[in-house]
């Protein structure tokens, strides 16, 4: 499922985002940037200790921040730590819309042409799947008003069908509002 949004392709599939051959990909990741569980671990686990190693140097990274390091053996070049909120911790929308936010001026600060998110926040954390499609779907349409200088294609890949099911309904309902805006 995809849309065109100021020449930018988003788009939403279903699949394991360690496999994509995007620029980048994102990890849903912790403040001490610990690779374990959930993406985070599949990442490790794929794109062998390189990546373990770049993020200790730069930890702690603040909720709602992110951080880039290499890729290792990922078919990607990079991956973009973003650190998602803890359901109850307060401010969640924010933290995490700030999150997909410096994950985006990120990959445009690295000319980055293709970028990968995961739900952020909502394996381990425990943030609801409905509020997370809500918040992602509107910071990434959102961030196509901006000057994305080399930034053409975002993904949301979804590891299972009722995540991509929800993040499809709230996808069709922003693009409805888009249209009724324009």
């Amino acid at each position: 499922m995809q849309a065109i949004i100021n020449d930018v392709i988003v788009e939403l599939i279903q699949g394991d985002i360690t496999d994509l051959d995007t620029d980048a990909i994102v990890n849903a990741a912790n403040t001490q940037l610990i690779l374990g569980a959930g993406v985070a671990g599949a990442i490790r686990r794929k794109g062998g200790p390189s990546i373990q190693e770049e993020c200790l140097a730069m930890s702690p990274c603040e909720v709602g921040e992110a951080v880039i390091t290499g890729a290792g053996t990922l078919k990607a070049r990079y991956v973009i730590h973003a650190v998602g909120p803890r359901m109850g911790e307060g401010s969640e929308s924010g933290k995490l819309a700030n999150a997909v936010r410096a994950s985006l001026n990120l990959a445009v600060e690295h000319h980055i042409r293709s970028i990968a998110f995961p739900a952020i926040s909502t394996g381990i954390f425990g943030y609801p799947l409905e509020a997370c499609a809500q918040v992602m779907l509107r910071v990434i349409i959102d961030y196509t008003f901006e000057d994305l200088d080399s930034l053409e294609h975002i993904i949301i890949c979804l590891y299972d069908a009722n995540a991509f099911s929800i993040f499809a309904r709230e996808f069709d309902k922003q693009l409805k509002k888009l249209q009724d805006e324009a």
